[in-house]
């Protein structure tokens, strides 16, 4: 981290008082900007498809901090607190997530038989997928979003 800051060792720990906060604060951030790159998306419209759309690439854009949000509220052991911020917020992108779906489940779009959890899910996988493509592609970042949006839209489709 140090290296990637352009930082001594040195310098970084005086800003730390041990490894444990250095984490606690770099998780925060990620989920911060995770959080409000996918609000942002499902504000962008009032298309469904078109949120949908944007809610993959905001994950994709998010990388791993998509990854580490995602798996935060579902890992056994996370106390659910709908009082929590963040806890709040993650239930406001789940529920837009799933309205989104819904939406489009009834419009034809989107597979009815398949539950929103499996299309969450595969999202997720999407997401990550695309994200180590990015590492070893040799594709534009545009061409590789654009595959993952196709993989994903048919994946789902009728």
């Amino acid at each position: 981290m140090a290296d990637n800051a352009n930082i001594t060792r040195r310098t970084l720990h005086r800003y730390f008082k041990d490894r444990n906060e250095l984490v606690a604060v770099c998780e925060r951030e990620m989920e911060v900007s995770c959080k409000k790159a996918m609000i942002a998306a499902i504000k962008s419209s009032n298309d469904p498809l078109i949120q949908l759309e944007n809610m993959l690439y905001a994950g994709i854009d998010c990388g791993a901090k998509y990854s580490f949000f995602y798996k935060l509220h579902q890992q056994d052991g996370h106390s659910h607190n709908k009082n929590n911020k963040d806890c709040a917020d993650y239930d406001f992108i789940y529920n837009s997530f799933t309205n989104i779906v819904k939406e489009l489940q009834k419009s034809g779009v989107v597979n009815k038989q398949m539950t929103v959890q499996w299309i969450q899910n595969l999202h997720a996988g999407i997401i990550n997928s695309t994200v180590n493509a990015n590492d070893t592609s040799k594709s534009s970042k545009s061409n590789i979003k654009n595959f993952a949006w196709k993989s994903f839209i048919k994946g789902i489709a009728p």
